[in-house]
């Protein structure tokens, strides 16, 4: 869910584990927060076995500062390389939808501390592929759109966000990532096309790559069994490295 706080915008709300390396550090969705069934569930396996984890909120979003509508992908992309800078040691990033792409973005960025990456309906340079022609129209003769959320609630883009997203694609060429990535994808999902993780694979310079397509799975993937499914990827990436 999306709030709007009185809290100063460079504010990040983060939930911190210790516990053995590496660290996973989980991104929430577009409009989402730390506190989601998938950030959750994974906090709590951590816990068990004794894996440093960190949760966070984008400013905006959650228990973060400042506005929803204020902040961009290029905001979310800085809170992330933020707290993953704060961490000590090797991290694992496990990106759903929209932390798919800052995933990646951060990867790129962090290339010798990221060791691992686990995307959950991946979602990188949807701001290109999902905003029609008519949409885009909407952004800039209005600066924002609102639209019913499936999930409930209203969702907002604004004309900010399309041109942060324009900064930031990637689907373009090659992806220079060299390290394990295993991306998770429903075949059901009405939101993030699942032939776009066969894409991510095939554009990532890594050979470490694995997709996994669940025929019933949809957009969230988190019913109990897809949260199981997750753990036992994470649970494997984290012994390989």
């Amino acid at each position: 869910m999306m709030h709007a706080q009185a809290r100063p915008d460079n504010l990040i709300a983060a939930h911190r584990r210790p516990g053995a390396g590496p660290t996973i550090l989980f991104l929430p969705g577009y409009g989402s927060d730390m506190a989601g069934t998938k950030a959750v569930a994974l906090d709590e396996w951590a816990v068990k076995r004794g894996q440093a984890i960190v949760r966070f909120d984008y400013r905006g979003c959650g228990l973060s500062g400042g506005s929803f509508e204020d902040f961009t992908l290029d905001h979310w992309r800085e809170d992330t390389i933020r707290v993953l800078d704060s961490i000590d040691g090797p991290v694992v990033l496990v990106g759903s939808s929209m932390g798919g792409w800052l995933m990646l973005l951060a990867a790129l960025a962090r290339p010798h501390k990221v060791v691992g990456l686990v995307g959950i309906a991946a979602a990188p340079d949807f701001t290109e592929w999902d905003f029609d022609a008519e949409t885009r129209a909407v952004l800039v003769c209005d600066g924002r759109i609102t639209e019913p959320s499936p999930y409930g609630g209203t969702t907002t883009y604004t004309y900010a966000l399309w041109e942060s997203g324009q900064r930031n694609l990637l689907l373009g060429g090659p992806i220079a990532i060299d390290c394990p990535v295993r991306l998770l994808h429903g075949q059901a999902d009405p939101d993030v096309p699942w032939n776009l993780s066969l894409d991510i694979a095939q554009r990532l310079r890594s050979d470490d790559v694995q997709v996994t397509l669940i025929k019933d799975g949809d957009h969230r993937l988190s019913r109990p069994q897809d949260i199981k499914l997750l753990i036992a990827t994470v649970k494997k990436l984290l012994e390989t490295l």
